[in-house]
């Protein structure tokens, strides 16, 4: 192969890995797997987070004991009418331990899409009642909480 052609050959894979790496994750539906329409969701919050979560699917706000501590209050207010006040069940699942009604939740993308478009029996979808932000600080502190086994923690991987 000549020099040309083979720097424009890398040239281009170069691009289709930039670009790859760029690209937003494609967050569905717990139940159906349709895509999740983000602009319905409440606006407000730090959209520069949500952007990099966006293109990780780690939530940035894991480990951040102020962010933790506000995710625990909204967590009172939004979520614990179900879950409980620790997160130990009562209508709903318990949050805190390694058992997930969706495996999914096992990582962050799948939580956030629970949390976002809702799930089955009495979950509904939380984009009317939280911005997107706050269902990170919730999850981070719902992560902080864990008291299951970290190998089934994919969201430390």
């Amino acid at each position: 192969m000549n020099r040309k052609k083979l720097l424009a050959a890398s040239a281009a894979g170069l691009v289709l890995i930039s670009s790859a790496a760029l690209a937003e994750i494609t967050f569905r539906n717990a139940i159906t797997g349709a895509p999740l329409d983000m602009s319905v969701a409440k606006s407000g919050g730090n959209e520069a987070v949500f952007n990099q979560f966006k293109e990780t699917g780690k939530n940035p706000y894991n480990g951040n004991k102020e962010i933790i501590q506000k995710g625990h209050d909204l967590y009172l207010t939004a979520c614990s009418g179900c879950h409980g006040h620790e997160a130990e069940g009562k209508l709903g699942p318990g949050l805190a331990d390694d058992y997930w009604t969706y495996p999914s939740a096992a990582t962050d993308q799948g939580l956030f899409e629970i949390l976002f478009g809702g799930a089955s029996g009495m979950m509904g979808p939380q984009y009317v009642n939280l911005s997107t932000d706050e269902m990170l600080m919730i999850m981070s502190w719902i992560r902080d909480i864990y008291t299951g086994n970290p190998k089934k923690a994919k969201w430390l991987k």
